[in-house]
């Protein structure tokens, strides 16, 4: 099966499934595993010019999608050239991949028909659902259930480390400039690690705050998880901002608890990694209960 995959976290699944070589093309944000990817075709790139500032990249993307103009590209001869046989995409959010729409338009027209899956994932369980899907589709349910079970497996060893301590009160920043509030499965992770977050809500999208909501909010930590962004990446642009009246009376900043950390990596992507960014948040909210490991971020 020749497998097309316009998604960074469908790739990271097919690859986790061990189906590295069925892949054929990715799209330009798939960065992982990094020796699978790299020298494959990219079928996709983004509308929004590079080396822009969180909200120049805000106004432009609120722009676009106000005149109803997408915010990823398909290279439509290159894919009617690699003959997929599985075309795996989205219908989460606009802004993250190439519309659904897009894609299946495009389908319609590729010799061969093939066909489009779509991922779709709100809450964390629904990536655990994603990874059954892929796995269905190329016809190794079983080796999807295995993976889920592992995965399962760590998140239990992480609740069991956490159980009965303190539970800090988090806020977790998707964007910057302006300042979003994570939603979607990343409440949810915030619970696994043992804390309380204070203002996202499990399986719906982010939504727009003002820092006032943020500073009312007390926050004995801050997650800089932009999506998109490395930790470095997020420390800069966060370097970068100045901070807002009444941001020292904060637990978190006044205990240095502000953590940039690997969105694309362990926040961002509805992907098996999801599990390892809840041990990472784990180490940071409770270290004394991973004396052996670091705080890896």
């Amino acid at each position: 099966m020749r497998i097309v995959s316009l998604l960074p976290s469908a790739t990271e699944i097919v690859c986790e499934l061990g189906l590295a070589d069925m892949l054929v093309g990715v799209s330009h944000e798939c960065d992982y595993p990094p020796d699978v990817v790299a020298d494959l075709p990219r079928v996709t790139r983004s509308a929004i010019p590079h080396g822009l500032s969180s909200v120049e990249i805000d106004q432009v993307v609120s722009a676009r999608l106000a005149r109803g103009e997408s915010l990823y590209l398909l290279d439509e001869p290159l894919i009617a050239e690699l003959q997929p046989d599985l075309v795996i995409t989205q219908e989460l959010c606009d802004v993250c991949a190439v519309s659904f729409a897009d894609v299946c338009t495009l389908a319609a027209r590729l010799p061969g028909n093939p066909r489009v899956v779509s991922l779709a994932p709100p809450n964390l369980e629904s990536i655990f659902g994603d990874v059954l899907t892929i796995a269905e589709a190329v016809g190794i349910p079983e080796r999807g259930q295995q993976i889920n079970e592992r995965l399962r497996w760590r998140l239990d060893r992480v609740q069991r480390a956490v159980a009965g301590q303190p539970r800090p009160g988090v806020v977790a920043l998707e964007w910057l400039d302006p300042p979003f509030i994570g939603g979607h499965w990343v409440p949810e992770m915030i619970e696994l690690a043992g804390g309380r977050d204070l203002l996202g809500r499990a399986g719906e999208r982010s939504f727009r705050v003002i820092w006032d909501d943020v500073i009312h909010a007390q926050p004995d930590v801050i997650l800089l998880i932009p999506c998109g962004y490395s930790a470095e990446a997020a420390q800069r642009e966060w370097d970068a901002l100045p901070r807002p009246p009444g941001w020292f009376d904060i637990p978190a900043a006044r205990e240095g608890r502000v953590y940039a950390l690997d969105a694309n990596s362990y926040c961002s992507r509805p992907a098996p990694r999801v599990v390892e960014g809840v041990e990472h948040l784990a180490r940071l909210l409770h270290p004394a209960c991973f004396p052996q490991e670091g705080t890896q971020q």
